[in-house]
């Protein structure tokens, strides 16, 4: 009875997690669009932005596009998806690091990055 009762714990775990990594890559992703929740761009070390052939504009909706696939991804193949997402906010993290601005924002993605990570290991368990 107890495994049940843990299995079925995990498995609500796993469910939340899922659901979280589904719905918040692709709201952040189609926001890039839209600039509705904040101005996406001011996040862009101004460095980076320097390099790129084309606008912040143009380079934040190729983000909006990669944060949607990886959403969509983790509804069909969330082992995998959680893999990415993780590495994705881990990515975002250290850039924001590296530039020293938005530290609180780098902490939070490193934060999500792990329940993306720990979401990706669960699911070999409840899948």
């Amino acid at each position: 009875m107890e495994s049940s009762n843990s299995q079925r714990s995990l498995k609500q775990i796993f469910t939340l997690l899922k659901y979280t990594f589904v719905i918040v890559p692709i709201v952040a992703g189609a926001d890039k669009f839209a600039n509705i929740l904040t101005n996406w761009e001011q996040y862009i070390n101004p460095s980076v932005t320097g390099m790129l052939p084309f606008s912040a504009t143009t380079f934040m909706m190729i983000v909006g596009v990669i944060e949607i696939v990886a959403g969509i991804i983790v509804l069909k193949k969330t082992e995998i998806g959680g893999y990415i997402v993780a590495a994705w906010l881990t990515v975002i993290a250290l850039t924001l690091l590296f530039s020293f601005s938005y530290v609180d924002v780098a902490v939070r993605d490193l934060v999500m990055a792990v329940a993306a990570f720990s979401m990706a290991k669960i699911s070999k368990l409840v899948l």
